[in-house]
């Protein structure tokens, strides 16, 4: 073979090799945050399950966040052992989270120096949320980590090294897959019927009408789904469901997240007083928040307040709405692709192909995690993972909200369509929290159904 020949031969060869390596960029680059979420997750909990399971004596050493005054704050929270503790988890999600960014065509450099940033503001989050006495009150990390990213997104012009960081979506999606392990399908069957029908007696009737009242307020569509499912299932949570199902728009889903942390906070405080002032019965109490409350913790933390049945009670109603997840993302995506093709031949025709594309896929990995720790994790395994995969998951949320603050605008609460989206929320929530009411009443009472065993 001449030289020239053994040339063009590696030329070629070198062509090739180029081509395979940009079709595998162009395939890494088309990966969606969805399955990125998944992956991430996954790897989380198979990770967790296999040091508990397959190495004897394995004991994970978390950081400590908890403290009563400023000896604990100095001593434990702020301790030189802690902070190295703070510092691994952080580099742990940097590896993973940054691997996803970078493989899906991000910029590493920014996403890092960016990522810290949030990072510390959630840490630091975390830790004014865990004192006892702000605990106490049930003020949860979420509103500190929301607040620090709303002062920072609303009082500086946030740079683009941040921006590239603040993936509030992707963050609150994986730690929706890793809290799906939480969600067993025995705790559900204890609450019996009256936990399940007050769940789809709520969901769907404040679904409904919270769409009802953006549509009398002249609020698009759009909007109002994102709206309606932040409103009658459970917070962010759902709006980024909905979100996905619809291809909402962004700034939308970023203005109902922060709606629903701003209005929460009075909720938190005021539905327990309230509790109390009028004599409600404890399960009735505990299945009101449990309806109303968008996060399981806050659900805790406000029926703590009211007492141990009530805590019993909240939590099974918000373990039966978050179960309705899956199959709310399922009908938001069939019914929006069967409306919008029904108006319009012209762009998405309506069938089961068009549903799944518009399915949230990270959706699944929360159920298939629920159905795995449901039926197929030994419970001694489930005890000893569930505290970790807890703390990894709080993490991962408190770096969503940073993120959500970092995104949103006060300005825009007025502005977006002349405030009509905020009134709208507010009106359904006032409905959802007395219908909610009614319905706790009905079935936790004894009124309609037999009082359910929460000794």
């Amino acid at each position: 073979m001449s030289y020239q020949n053994a040339n063009v031969e590696n030329i070629a060869t070198t062509g090739v090799v180029n081509q395979q390596r940009t079709t595998k960029k162009a395939l890494l680059e088309n990966v969606t945050e969805d399955i990125w979420a998944v992956l991430m997750a996954g790897i989380i909990i198979v990770g967790v399950l296999a040091l508990t399971t397959f190495v004897n004596d394995f004991k994970f050493q978390l950081p400590l966040y908890q403290w009563a005054n400023k000896d604990e704050l100095v001593s434990k929270v702020l301790s030189l052992k802690n902070i190295l503790l703070i510092a691994q988890t952080g580099l742990l999600f940097l590896v993973l989270s940054g691997a996803a960014i970078g493989l899906s065509g991000g910029s590493i450099k920014n996403y890092v120096a960016g990522f810290l940033l949030i990072y510390v503001l959630a840490v630091i989050a975390l830790i004014v949320a865990g004192n006892t006495a702000v605990s106490y009150y049930g003020l949860e990390y979420v509103i500190f980590a929301l607040c620090l990213g709303l002062l920072i997104g609303n009082l500086t012009k946030v740079p683009a090294w941040v921006k590239e960081a603040a993936r509030s979506e992707f963050f609150i999606k994986t730690g929706l897959i890793i809290y799906g392990t939480s969600i067993l399908f025995t705790d559900i069957v204890k609450a019996g019927l009256p936990g399940l029908l007050q769940s789809v007696l709520v969901v769907s009737a404040v679904w409904f009408v919270a769409l009802w009242i953006s549509r009398k307020l002249k609020v698009d569509d759009e909007f109002g789904v994102i709206l309606a499912s932040a409103v009658a299932i459970c917070g962010v949570s759902a709006a980024i469901v909905a979100s996905g199902a619809i291809k909402g728009d962004k700034k939308k889903l970023s203005y109902v997240t922060t709606l629903v942390l701003l209005v929460a906070i009075p909720m938190l405080v005021l539905q327990p007083w309230i509790i109390k002032i009028l004599h409600i019965p404890e399960i009735v109490g505990g299945a009101w928040l449990g309806g109303t409350l968008d996060t399981t913790a806050s659900v805790s933390a406000a029926a703590e307040l009211v007492g141990p049945k009530a805590v019993k009670a909240g939590v099974i109603v918000k373990f039966s709405q978050n179960v309705l997840i899956g199959i709310a993302a399922f009908f938001i995506a069939l019914w929006w692709t069967y409306r919008k093709g029904a108006n319009n031949q012209a762009t998405e025709k309506p069938g089961l192909g068009v549903v799944w594309e518009r399915f949230p896929k990270f959706v699944l990995g929360f159920v298939a995690a629920s159905l795995v720790f449901s039926f197929l994790i030994p419970a001694a395994t489930i005890k000893n993972a569930n505290g970790v995969l807890g703390a990894l998951r709080t993490v991962w949320f408190a770096l969503a909200f940073v993120a959500i603050g970092l995104e949103a605008r006060f300005a825009d609460l007025v502005k977006n369509e002349g405030g009509r989206p905020a009134l709208a929320f507010i009106a359904a929530q006032f409905f959802n929290i007395i219908w909610t009411l009614l319905w706790a009443y009905l079935l936790f009472s004894g009124i309609l159904l037999p009082l359910p065993d929460l000794q």
